[in-house]
């Protein structure tokens, strides 16, 4: 799946589709159940995303300042709010340097405990746009608890410079 904007391309893993928007890509997986928190919406067992950080807002002059600024934002999106009832607390699973699609990258991992329904592993991965370097990227991962939190690392690691159509800079 390509992000145009961002000039890389993401893996979809088994069970998951995905589509670009206007300002990036993203997948979620299949599965889907009634919010626990919110009977009336639908939520997945996971989703990912990406966008140029200043689309999402998210200030920062390198990948960890992005990434570490990013992960709240992420988890509320992501596991607060109505669906499961708000999130109570969380623990750091991981704050490391990462290489995406040949740029040194950051990425943020927590597990969100939330008051209803499955916690959730979200995680904020930032790093230099390969089409435009003074754009940093956002890719945001969330995925309830029970899933396998490999998926994360497995579309980390796909990330590609895109050979896609656009330069990556026109929106």
């Amino acid at each position: 799946m390509t992000d145009a904007v961002s000039g890389i391309s993401l893996p979809i893993p088994k069970g998951w589709y995905g589509q670009e928007v206007p300002v990036g890509a993203q997948m979620t997986s299949d599965d889907s159940y009634k919010c626990p928190g919110d009977t009336a919406s639908t939520c997945t067992k996971g989703g990912a995303y990406s966008a140029p950080a200043l689309a999402l807002g998210t200030k920062g002059a390198t990948a960890e300042e992005v990434a570490k600024a990013d992960i709240a934002a992420n988890a509320e999106e992501s596991y607060g709010g109505k669906s499961y009832g708000g999130i109570t607390s969380h623990d750091v699973l991981a704050a490391k340097s990462v290489t995406v699609a040949g740029q040194k990258g950051y990425l943020v991992r927590w597990k969100a405990v939330t008051s209803k329904g499955a916690d959730g592993i979200v995680e904020s991965l930032a790093f230099p746009s390969p089409a435009n370097p003074k754009q940093m990227v956002v890719v945001r991962f969330g995925v309830d608890a029970d899933q396998k939190e490999s998926v994360l690392d497995e579309i980390t690691e796909g990330i590609k410079v895109s050979t896609g159509g656009g330069n990556g800079q026109v929106v």
